[in-house]
């Protein structure tokens, strides 16, 4: 039995099944695990207690603990959490808090090669619910869609002997804050986006429907997709299709995060299905890479076309599927949820509109909301 602290990332392999069973319980009050919480975790909000060291409603609830199996326990940044841990070892349980808390949850990244691909690296990050893409060939490698934390990226390259040539966006994000120019910027390389959602960045190298970007003796080739943001792409590689926020396995990209006003929801919303009917012209076989996912169990993130098609677990790609655009538009309308934590700050920022300070971190904790329902 150890008091030493669980790592997020441990405790994101083992929740995927990797290693032995994990209890995860989450001590926070229970509006902010409703909001945001860890797959399978129980919740025992007790977080106001604890902070008063009262630890009454954790011991009557002792017994729906299991005794038999570890417990990683949650709060919000690993301090009453510790003093839950202390609680139940005392007792007699396994108990560890997590390091950093539900803070330390949203910085986790997993890696997995793609192996219905080839040449793909997707990075996961659990907790918020984001995905990138290393698309490589010959030693040479692009980065699309990356994170703040860009040293996840730069391992992933050495750990595979990859150079990175370059990086792009498929769209200016606005769940998070991107990491492209920055790591362009160290690297001296390119870095890809597209004109419409550039905002007041400079520096950029455009895309363009139809350009390819070189990677070893292989094409990352575009394909304009606009409706989540006026300037979303996609880009398909080989037998795979890096679909950005555009195509989601169970939904696709909000169209409401520019401007919310209904006609401007529908306009997008009607350029979104464009674009999403371009992309079922594609091969069954294609292979696609969503930009994000939510309840989506598998690893990696990667469903063939057909599949999709097939499963009918996207009901929105079901009404391109059939060409009835109005159902399409009304769903989206009728469905949109809560807009991500700080979007607005965080769309000026990866728009060059704001600089970013010494706390950008905090701004993408919180639930992934990019989907359209």
């Amino acid at each position: 039995m150890s008091n030493t602290k669980f790592a997020p990332s441990t405790v994101a392999r083992r929740v995927e099944g990797e290693g032995e069973d994990l209890f995860v319980l989450d001590v926070r009050n229970e509006d902010d695990y409703e909001e945001w919480r860890i797959p399978g975790s129980t919740n025992v909000p007790i977080y106001d207690e604890l902070l008063e060291y009262d630890y009454s409603t954790l011991e009557a609830r002792l017994d729906e603990l299991p005794t038999d199996e570890e417990i990683a326990v949650v709060c919000v940044a690993g301090i009453t959490s510790a003093r839950a841990a202390e609680f139940l070892r005392e007792h007699g349980f396994d108990a560890t808090s997590v390091d950093d808390g539900m803070n330390g949850w949203g910085r986790v990244h997993r890696q997995y090669d793609v192996e219905s691909v080839e040449g793909v690296v997707q990075i996961v990050r659990p907790g918020t619910g984001c995905v990138s893409h290393i698309a490589y060939d010959s030693e040479e490698a692009i980065v699309v869609d990356p994170s703040q934390y860009i040293d996840r990226y730069l391992n992933a390259a050495d750990e595979r002997g990859l150079e990175i040539v370059a990086v792009a966006d498929t769209h200016a994000h606005a769940d998070h804050v991107s990491g492209a120019r920055r790591l362009a910027g160290e690297l001296d390389v390119p870095y890809y986006l597209h004109g419409d959602d550039a905002g007041d960045l400079d520096g950029i190298t455009e895309l363009e429907n139809g350009a390819s970007l070189s990677v070893g003796t292989r094409t990352l080739d575009v394909i304009e997709t606009p409706g989540h943001t006026p300037g979303s792409v996609s880009f398909e590689y080989g037998d795979a299709l890096l679909s950005g926020d555009t195509l989601f396995l169970r939904s696709v990209g909000r169209p409401d995060l520019e401007d919310g006003s209904e006609s401007a929801v529908r306009e997008a919303a009607g350029q979104l299905f464009d674009s999403l009917g371009r992309l079922t012209t594609m091969d069954d076989g294609t292979v696609v890479l969503p930009g994000h996912f939510s309840d989506d169990g598998s690893r990696p993130l990667a469903t063939e076309l057909g599949k999709l098609r097939e499963e009918a677990t996207n009901e929105l790609l079901g009404y391109v599927e059939d060409g009835d655009e109005a159902s399409f538009v009304e769903t989206i309308v009728e469905s949109l949820a809560a807009e991500p934590a700080n979007y607005n700050e965080i769309k000026r920022i990866n728009w060059g509109k704001q600089q970013p300070d010494g706390d950008t971190e905090s701004l993408e904790l919180g639930p992934n909301n990019c989907a359209a329902n």
